[in-house]
């Protein structure tokens, strides 16, 4: 154990860098389904939000790795929250996709400091900005569903 409580901010740290992880392998996988049903004018927008996932999810990869633990492993599938059989419910999957992310982001924000909190912040902020382009609507705090007045935690897809 290290002076001041070091120890705990490293460990705390690191769970928030793997829930990251985590959230952006899910993400991944709900952004193939998307793009399975999306319909052809919002194609383009679900595969960039897919690019920047996959981005985010392999420097988490490196991040998780060079603190010396092992990446969390994405699931060979993931339960969606609902059906998606139309494009109308690919943008609600999408949407929900960028709210579980902001808000594991906010974690990591809570969590981290210095380069990697601003890191954080700004994947938070993408997510956000995503989720209001998906859903046409926001809340007052991105990633911080107990005062946004959301329900907390709804994860889409989870494992």
């Amino acid at each position: 154990m290290t002076v001041g409580g070091t120890r705990e901010a490293k460990d705390g740290e690191l769970r928030a860098l793997q829930a990251a992880l985590a959230a952006e392998h899910a993400a991944v996988y709900g952004y193939g389904v998307v793009g399975g049903r999306i319909g052809e004018g919002r194609r383009t927008e679900a595969r960039t939000a897919y690019d920047a996932h996959r981005a985010r999810r392999d420097a988490l990869v490196r991040a998780v790795a060079d603190t010396g633990a092992e990446p969390v492993a994405a699931a060979a599938g993931y339960a969606l929250p609902f059906q998606v059989s139309d494009a109308a419910s690919a943008v609600r999957l999408a949407a929900r996709l960028e709210d579980r992310v902001a808000g594991v982001y906010g974690d990591l924000v809570r969590a981290s400091e210095g380069e990697r909190r601003r890191g954080a912040a700004e994947a938070m902020r993408e997510a956000a900005v995503r989720s209001v382009r998906w859903s046409g609507g926001s809340v007052p705090f991105p990633g911080l569903a107990e005062r946004s007045g959301t329900a907390s935690g709804t994860p889409a897809p989870s494992a």
